[in-house]
């Protein structure tokens, strides 16, 4: 008997040796592969900065021109945050306070935008910027400003509609269907700024018009297979939905990807904010639809249903003539981000690995940039908008910015 227990003792100390050595292992060659990653950024971002000059409220990466060369946006369009908010994050990345000081610089002169309310977008541009600065290195400004840039989106909210209006009037692509109060699903993105102000603030009127936002949108912007639809436009006094549509995606009933991106980081998000598990369910639901039309490389087309039977683009839409399946990178990365934290929310081991894979997919040289190339962006072959004939098969500055959250989540994982 007393052989057999050293048997045992010695089999068990095996295992246990062998496990450690595994686990050992894999840390090691996570540390590696982050610590690449964050070299990488470094050196690419140094050469942007060097691209743009110093932040002067009109000079914000977005793209890339056809030439090969930078393209720069003004703090009014709705991508401005995102390069203030990479910097931000290559801080946390590296505690160099190179990037803090930076990441202050392009952040602070978005502070006009404060009392913007021109579109919906509010979220990206400030809580992207201003809600990592008040995360990482806070100031008793930026809190009031994320107050009165929380005060200004909800501006754009309707009690009839039970939404934030997302956009102001245009037409849908066949000009037969005017929106008068269009919502897309993008606008979950921006609530998590509402629930922050509430924090802050103490008042409960921003929290309570997310989920009034985020309800509304269960109802309408999902199909039974819980896919997407990107536009959904209300009557301004009944509140009932008039038309549900596409206006970055292939068709209207198809499943524009970054929109299902939108959704799976939206609810994870509104999850983590309120607790309620139909937030959580949502969540889910999205993702496993996302999950299982995904390629070998986890990255997706930039739509669903590109050429698919049943799916026609119609109108003026660039989609219409344009057939070439290019993938969407930025979509890949927003999940990505997104799967971290669901996993840990719906403890859910496969999505955390799902997440690992997908990070590891786009750092590869199918979709990380050389240095020096891409405009000085961390990513290629991104998607913008087919219908719109802007930004196809290009870097963007929001997909380096959720590729980045990605690699700060990752680190963090245990």
């Amino acid at each position: 008997m007393k052989q057999y227990n050293i048997l045992a003792f010695g089999l068990c100390l095996g295992f246990s040796l062998c496990f450690a050595g595994c686990e050992n292992k894999q840390e090691t060659e996570k540390k590696n592969f982050i610590e690449e990653n964050i070299r990488f950024a470094e050196n690419q971002t140094q050469l942007m900065l060097q691209a743009t000059g110093e932040p002067n409220g009109k000079n914000y990466p977005r793209t890339m021109k056809e030439d090969g060369e930078l393209a720069v946006t003004g703090m009014y369009d709705w991508t401005p945050g995102f390069f203030p908010g990479s910097l931000w994050y290559l801080y946390e990345l590296t505690q160099n306070e190179q990037w803090k000081a930076e990441a202050e610089k392009w952040t602070t002169t978005l502070e006009p935008l404060k009392t913007f309310t021109g579109h919906h977008d509010l979220g990206f541009m400030m809580y992207c910027s201003y809600g990592n600065a008040e995360r990482l290195a806070p100031k008793p400004e930026y809190k009031d400003i994320l107050i009165e840039s929380a005060r200004s989106l909800s501006s754009r909210f309707s009690e009839n509609t039970q939404t934030i209006k997302s956009w102001n009037y245009r037409r849908a692509w066949h000009d037969s269907i005017e929106w008068f109060y269009p919502v897309i699903i993008d606008n979950m993105m921006n609530l998590e700024m509402l629930f922050y102000a509430t924090k802050v603030s103490g008042d409960s009127t921003f929290y309570n018009i997310a989920v009034k936002h985020a309800d509304s949108t269960i109802k309408n912007h999902f199909r039974e297979d819980f896919s997407t639809y990107h536009v959904v436009d209300y009557d301004t006094t009944s509140g009932a939905v008039l038309d549900q549509a596409t206006c970055q995606g292939y068709s209207d009933n198809s499943t524009w990807t970054r929109g299902q991106a939108w959704a799976i980081y939206g609810f994870t998000m509104m999850y983590r904010e309120t607790k309620d598990k139909k937030y959580l369910d949502t969540a889910i639901k999205a993702t496993d639809m996302y999950l299982k039309n995904l390629p070998e490389d986890l990255v997706p087309l930039w739509d669903f249903n590109v050429d698919q039977e049943g799916y026609i683009p119609e109108g003026r839409s660039y989609a219409v003539e344009y057939r070439e399946k290019h993938k969407d990178a930025s979509a890949a990365a927003i999940v990505c981000s997104a799967l971290f934290e669901l996993a840990e929310f719906a403890e859910n081991t496969s999505y955390r690995d799902k997440a690992v894979q997908m990070l590891h997919s786009l750092a590869s040289p199918e979709y990380r940039a050389p240095i020096g190339e891409n405009a000085d962006f961390l990513l290629m072959h991104c998607v913008g908008s087919i219908p719109h004939r802007s930004e196809i098969d290009k870097p963007l500055v929001y997909a380096d910015y959720y590729f980045l959250e990605a690699l700060v989540r990752y680190n963090k994982m245990k």
